[in-house]
């Protein structure tokens, strides 16, 4: 139940929208996280230090995010982005391990990410400067095909493989469906094509681990309509205005 003070506030800015997806299209963060620091207590509106983040803002309102004011929507602009080995998908990690923002050119604005990819895999990463559009393109609702080659070692089950289409459970965890072609073997290695539209924390690699096959490489070769293609290991290249609109035009309509 929302106090006076969130009532009063909803009832003055009946139109405005949600703050914690205002936050999210300035560019600070995904919604999710916006979310977590206004629980955090590090969002002041109006001079209050903000608890709620249902709270509809409007133009008139005065949104800071740790002492600063935050600014205007940024433009909504999409980065296909090479991800090496190596790197973690995060802003700050706790033991100072490099990241992919760290490794990032310093003439791009700041970006989120579109989902992850651990530090030992590498391939397509999406980068935006929109933490709502972000937090879309991740939705399984979405239907989005998430590509990936993967090299396993191990004996191949082919039944099993052919049965992830069904989806597993696994250590309590469900999977959805998941595609596996089989590219190459050679003894124990081997390559194989996995596609799959959840794309949950290490999904692949904790499902080939139920099937007795470790993973020793995993690339990502595309992510709905952008493909890694030629783009080579820690580039960027930005999808501009038009055929971002066109490919994801679900969330420019």
């Amino acid at each position: 139940m929302l106090d006076d003070k969130h009532m009063k506030n909803e009832t003055q800015n009946p139109n405005g929208e949600k703050i914690a997806k205002v936050m999210a299209h300035a560019g600070l963060c995904s919604r999710r996280d916006a979310e977590q620091w206004i629980t955090d207590g590090r969002v002041v509106l109006n001079g209050t230090v903000l608890t709620n983040p249902a709270e509809r803002v409007s133009d008139n309102d005065t949104i800071k995010v740790d002492g600063k004011i935050i600014g205007q929507k940024v433009p909504t602009r999409l980065f296909l982005y090479h991800k090496p080995v190596g790197l973690l998908t995060t802003h700050k990690d706790e033991h100072g391990r490099p990241t992919v923002f760290d490794n990032l050119p310093k003439n791009l604005p700041r970006l989120i990410s579109v989902g992850r990819l651990d530090l030992n895999s590498e391939g397509l990463l999406l980068l935006t400067t929109d933490g709502e559009l972000s937090r879309y393109l991740e939705l399984p609702a979405t239907g989005w095909t998430r590509r990936y080659r993967v090299r396993v070692f191990g004996n191949l089950d082919e039944q099993a493989l052919k049965d992830l289409e069904k989806g597993i459970t696994v250590e309590g965890i469900h999977y959805g469906s998941i595609k596996v072609n089989i590219e190459s073997r050679k003894g124990q290695n081997s390559w194989l094509s996995v596609s799959l539209k959840e794309g949950k924390n290490r999904e692949i690699r904790r499902v080939m681990a139920a099937l007795n096959l470790d993973v020793n490489r995993l690339v990502r070769q595309s992510y709905g309509p952008f493909q890694l293609g030629t783009l080579a290991r820690g580039n960027v290249k930005e999808v501009y205005g038009e055929v971002l609109r066109q490919q994801i035009p679900g969330y420019f309509k």
